[in-house]
């Protein structure tokens, strides 16, 4: 029925997208190693209008352990550097007048412990995320009963619903598995 693979075509979508936000959330957690991500979210004061850091800076890893941000303009560098100190990072900035570098420290034990936790909870609300559509999505097949699709097909449609729902749930569990030996890796 075309106006299931409609409702499928919109449930896996939406499945996407919730997949995506948890990959963009999962890279603000850091795993020890140095990642531009990181700092995305700092947002730096520049002339009166906060702007992203990358765009007022251009951000490398020239190690594994190092990040270095050089403003465009040197005049904000003090700025980059108080949103860093501001960011909740827990990074501290030094700074030699033209690059501001962030020494990333080794993860301990319990604080990879603590960033599990952390991707844990953004693991299941991705997971509800995804429960969520499939509840919507199966509440729209289910209405179009009334507009005369049989009920097998409805059937058929929540069935398929259900497959993709566990295809999304496997790859969110995929994702976890991935991130916590990232994470835990010494």
């Amino acid at each position: 029925m075309e106006e299931i693979e409609l409702y499928l075509d919109d449930a896996k979508d939406t499945m996407e997208k919730a997949l995506k936000h948890l990959n963009i959330e999962l890279a603000k957690i850091r795993a020890g190693k140095a990642s531009t991500n990181m700092l995305d979210g700092i947002q730096v004061e520049y002339y009166g209008v906060p702007s992203p850091l990358n765009n007022v800076a251009s951000v490398t890893t020239p190690d594994a352990r190092t990040i270095a941000i050089k403003p465009f303009e040197k005049k904000i560098i003090g700025e980059i550097e108080k949103a860093i100190r501001n960011s909740n990072l827990g990074l501290s900035p030094t700074n030699d007048g033209e690059i501001i570098r962030l020494n990333i420290p080794p993860l301990t034990e319990e604080r990879r412990r603590d960033l599990v936790k952390k991707v844990k909870q953004e693991i299941e609300t991705a997971k509800v995320n995804v429960r969520n559509i499939r509840k919507d999505t199966n509440d729209g097949i289910r209405k179009l009963t009334k507009e005369g699709v049989s009920e097998d097909d409805v059937k058929r449609g929540e069935e398929r619903v259900q497959k993709l729902t566990d295809t999304f749930i496997a790859r969110i569990d995929e994702i976890f598995e991935a991130k916590e030996r990232d994470i835990m890796a010494v």
